[in-house]
């Protein structure tokens, strides 16, 4: 065999392993992706037209998520809130319109005191929610249409009821002691 053959080999060999490393790196990226985001990944995907756009949009959305100082929060704080979720599903009773504005108001002050940034539009709470609360986000965006729909007139009651369970998902996660886990 000549010198020129066997370089030739060697160098398909090494193309065809670095071809192979960067298939598999790439496989357990998007693996990596789809766990964290859950259901999230296949929005991003169709939202985005692909999975390489969506894949950039996710990773951004993580090193700006790495970028928040989110917190804990103390035994009693978490205690104060769920009393004021209580007091918010007593309301529902009479005023059930009335009652899915202050959930929304209280999760969103929940996201507030946990480090989330809250004064940007909804999307983008929507798009930092994403990398820890994935699997709860869908519940966030139902209860976030029906509040919007409540607002014009045009929920009805039991949209409204299920608007609050949509809300006590993604209220009970952000609630929860993340060291717990």
């Amino acid at each position: 065999m000549s010198t020129g053959t066997l370089i030739a080999i060697i160098v398909v060999a090494a193309v065809v392993i670095l071809a192979l490393t960067v298939t598999l790196v790439v496989l357990a990226q998007r693996r990596r992706l789809r766990e964290r985001f859950g259901p999230e990944y296949g929005r991003a995907v169709r939202e985005k037209g692909g999975k390489l756009a969506a894949e950039r949009e996710l990773r951004s959305r993580e090193h700006r998520h790495d970028k928040l100082e989110l917190k804990e929060l103390p035994a009693g704080r978490r205690h104060q809130y769920a009393d004021e979720w209580r007091d918010v599903q007593e309301r529902f009773v009479d005023r059930p319109e009335t009652a899915v504005s202050d959930a929304d108001a209280l999760v969103t002050r929940l996201m507030r005191e946990r480090g989330y940034p809250t004064d940007g539009t909804y999307d983008d709470r929507l798009r930092d929610l994403s990398v820890q609360h994935g699997s709860t986000l869908n519940h966030y965006r139902d209860a976030h249409a029906v509040k919007t729909r409540s607002a014009e007139g045009s929920a009805t009651t039991e949209e409204l009821r299920g608007a609050m369970v949509h809300y006590r998902a993604l209220f009970a996660e952000l609630l929860e002691d993340e060291r717990s886990h």
